[in-house]
């Protein structure tokens, strides 16, 4: 558990532990997609320290322009190389295709708006190979207790340096790192839709999500709804299934 007393050598057993990641998988340096928010900043504030070969990648698709903001914030406050790929356009192009062939069921909630974070892993994939970088996950311990992820979207990554982090302990290393305290307390969204915002969709605080990680214990109605969750998700979780003859 990371807490304010031993964020310093946290902070330092994670940087070396990406150095190692580095040095056995021979890749040139690391890409990462930067949203604007908490985790992706703190993502990036620690492979920048572990290696200066480093690519923040801006994935607009019809996102709050505030969020794109922060995104460039960042990559001037850590000296993190960063660029955009405007992805709104395969979006639309995509799912009008693929409307065309679903006579009377066109996509719609979450079946259209997880293409976005599809298509962001896609073209994360596409420049980490023709550079030879490790693709960097940005989830958390308590989104992914709750399944709170795209399945081969923000859950495909090569390796992930804060996965075993609540939102809390990412606030106190963010804190620690010098991420900018905007991008590391405003509201925590996928950017799926404009307005959308992770606890409004969940039903539960990140506050009672840490409470139950952090202690095993919150409120009833919270630990009825994270144990729905991560029972329900439980796949995401897992490789998928392989036949095994009985």
């Amino acid at each position: 558990m990371i807490t304010h007393d031993n964020v310093k050598v946290e902070a330092e057993k994670r940087i070396e532990w990406i150095k190692e990641v580095l040095v056995q998988s021979g890749a040139k340096g690391i890409i990462f997609g930067s949203s604007g928010g908490k985790d992706s900043a703190v993502v990036g504030a620690l492979v920048k320290k572990a290696t200066p070969h480093v690519l923040a990648v801006i994935l607009p698709c019809g996102n709050i322009d505030k969020d794109e903001e922060h995104a460039w914030v960042l990559g001037k406050e850590l000296n993190i190389e960063t660029i955009k790929v405007d992805i709104k356009e395969p979006f639309d192009v995509l799912s009008q295709t693929i409307n065309q062939v679903m006579t009377g069921t066109p996509l719609e909630g979450l079946s259209l708006s997880n293409i976005k974070p599809r298509l962001r892993m896609t073209t994360l994939y596409a420049i980490a190979q023709q550079k030879g970088y490790l693709v960097a996950g940005t989830g958390n311990r308590s989104e992914s207790t709750m399944g709170y992820f795209t399945k081969w979207g923000d859950g495909a990554h090569d390796f992930n340096p804060i996965a075993d982090l609540t939102v809390t302990e990412v606030r106190i290393l963010g804190d620690y790192l010098g991420v900018p305290h905007d991008i590391l307390y405003k509201a925590p969204s996928a950017g799926l839709w404009v307005g959308q915002t992770d606890e409004e969709e969940m039903g539960v605080t990140y506050q009672e999500i840490d409470e139950y990680l952090l202690t095993g214990d919150t409120n009833e109605r919270a630990k009825g709804i994270i144990s729905e969750h991560y029972k329900k998700t439980k796949h995401k979780r897992q490789m998928p299934l392989k036949y095994q003859e009985k």
